[in-house]
């Protein structure tokens, strides 16, 4: 394991005062993450297609309760783009050999869209060996099994056909990005100015596209293996948030989802769309904050 503070990456979006950039080997493909604070640690999980920036506005605000740590996951972000399994459960496992390496005995977990279903099968797989311990369980518009949307599309890229259409239309995809990340918004105007060129900046190094698509070819395998882990769950101290204008997971699904979480606090952020720590940060880092406690 190679772990340390590296100079900045060119083109990466400038940190935070007290940010730390820090790397990860996984045999031999280097993780990046991000590390501040102090106190009990907190894993911060991106979504698809995004990195650990989607945290910038997070992150300055634990930091005083808490010792986050932002992995941008392997093919994500910054970090390298191996040839390896990126399933739910081997993206999970990995987390966990993170968790590992960086002597994590117990932590906070918060997940959001994609990264919140890896977020709970994280949880499971810590529920069935009894360790580390998850202190509590964020999930913020995670993929779950109940929301329709990308149901057919997500297998359709998945097939060769499907990807070969998905790759001939990622070829415009650059131009077309300022649409699709505008539809994560509830209100356009309320999209920060650095959010477009900062979830744009990881696309100058090849292999993002391919990483996406193959986390969507084992999109159905990995929501039916999600449904069956959510029974196990329901003992895990949980906070659920979403927003009601979420075009990504839908915000419908927020409820038959948490009838696994008997006991989860539930913050609903009214007209916000799928990134609400963005959108609407002082009030998402409010809740999150009163929740951690």
């Amino acid at each position: 394991m190679r772990e340390g503070r590296e100079v900045l990456l060119q083109g990466a979006p400038a940190l935070a005062e007290g940010v730390e950039e820090c790397w990860m080997d996984f045999d031999g493909a280097r993780m990046r993450y991000l590390r501040a604070g102090s106190g009990p640690p907190i894993i911060l999980l991106h979504g698809l297609m995004g990195y650990s920036f989607s945290w910038r506005y997070a992150i300055p605000a634990l930091a005083p309760l808490r010792t986050c740590y932002a992995p941008d996951m392997l093919g994500a972000g910054f970090s390298d783009r191996p040839n390896v399994d990126h399933s739910m459960r081997a993206t999970a496992l990995r987390l966990l050999q993170f968790a590992t390496r960086l002597k994590l005995d117990s932590f906070d977990l918060l997940g959001t869209s994609r990264g919140g279903a890896v977020a709970m099968s994280a949880a499971a797989e810590c529920v069935k060996r009894g360790k580390p311990h998850i202190r509590s369980l964020i999930l913020v518009a995670p993929v779950n099994p109940y929301s329709e949307h990308g149901r057919w599309l997500a297998p359709f890229a998945g097939t060769s056909f499907g990807g070969a259409v998905v790759q001939a239309v990622m070829e415009w995809f650059p131009s077309l990005y300022p649409f699709w990340h505008g539809r994560m918004f509830g209100d356009r105007r309320k999209i920060p100015g650095d959010s477009l060129e900062g979830y744009k900046a990881p696309l100058a190094i090849p292999g993002l596209f391919e990483h996406a698509l193959s986390i969507v070819s084992t999109w159905s395998a990995d929501l039916r293996e999600l449904e069956g882990l959510l029974p196990g769950l329901g003992a895990l101290r949980t906070l659920l948030m979403w927003g009601t204008k979420d075009p990504a997971v839908h915000f419908s699904s927020m409820e038959p989802l948490a009838r696994h979480f008997p006991d989860a606090k539930k913050v609903v952020f009214e007209g916000v769309g799928h990134l609400p720590y963005e959108e609407c940060p002082e009030e998402f880092n409010r809740a999150l904050i009163e929740f951690l406690g």
